[in-house]
């Protein structure tokens, strides 16, 4: 969807006017499209540039395109845009994601915004178990067993072109099962007793699934609304700015000053090795 969004509202654009065929392209004019987004890529009321991020986006999928035509089409010779670098700005933070990790105290602070939310259980199942937001909206009734209360992530719902459900996560090891507390039950059955009072209140109009988390018509959260709602309730207060994955990452450091190892984190976290663990949450100092 990336690459798709790449092309039709920014690749596609700018070289149609150029009127060029294939071998017509020279470095030149690569290096040209990229100062043109660094500079004044942007369509909305802003204006100014695009970040080195999405310019990045852009060089991976005309790199693709072009290596295509050299190596499987035989259209070129060579690839034009090989080795022509994208610019960046002194503060572009182009190599390293800038992380928000919260410690317990500044994580409850920021759950307390969201007393009487809509979201107030979402996010704190989120920060709870470190759900990453396909995850979370994914959540199903028939994956939580309040016998011997477990809960199991194995569907996720993410949005891309279309909205897009599917028993699947990220990768396997994402696919995990965690024991729940008294509290995550608690808030998990009020969650199920106030969906059939609205099954009842809405009738036939009540749109029947599985997902723990709707609103409260049955209907299936967008993720991009989650993410909305999230920034706007912090923009509400004198908060630090952070977005909804980042209370995935304050979970981990929430963990990691509990004395947990990494290879724990991980599993917790469901990342695919204990490196990409290691790589994001060594620099997290205990509070």
């Amino acid at each position: 969807d990336t690459y798709y969004n790449s092309l039709k509202n920014h690749i596609i654009p700018y070289f149609t006017p150029l009127n060029l065929n294939l071998e017509d392209i020279k470095p030149k004019h690569i290096r040209d499209y990229y100062n043109c987004k660094f500079y004044g890529g942007r369509k909305d009321k802003k204006g100014g540039g695009l970040s080195y991020r999405s310019i990045k986006d852009y060089k991976i999928a005309l790199n693709a395109i072009l290596n295509h035509a050299v190596l499987v089409d035989e259209l070129i010779i060579k690839n034009p845009a090989r080795g022509i670098s994208v610019p960046k700005r002194k503060d572009d933070s182009c190599n390293q994601k800038e992380y928000i990790f919260l410690n317990t105290d500044q994580a409850n602070k920021m759950l307390k915004l969201f007393d009487n939310h809509r979201l107030q259980n979402l996010v704190y199942i989120s920060l709870y178990y470190g759900l990453r937001r396909s995850e979370v909206l994914g959540l199903k009734w028939s994956a939580i067993d309040f016998k011997s209360n477990r809960l199991s992530i194995k569907h996720t719902v993410v949005k891309g072109l279309s909205l897009v459900a599917k028993d699947k996560t990220k990768t396997e090891t994402s696919n995990r099962r965690f024991k729940m507390c008294d509290k995550v039950v608690q808030l998990l059955k009020e969650v199920k007793r106030k969906q059939e009072e609205n099954k009842k209140l809405f009738g036939s109009d009540y749109i029947i699934s599985d997902y723990v988390f709707t609103w409260e018509n049955g209907k299936t959260y967008f993720p991009g609304y989650i993410t909305r709602s999230f920034k706007k309730a912090l923009a509400k207060s004198e908060f630090e700015k952070m977005r909804f994955h980042d209370l995935r990452h304050s979970c981990a450091s929430i963990l990691y000053d509990m004395n947990w190892g990494l290879k724990d984190i991980q599993k917790w976290l469901g990342h695919a090795d204990v490196e990409t663990t290691g790589n994001i949450y060594t620099h997290i100092n205990k509070s």
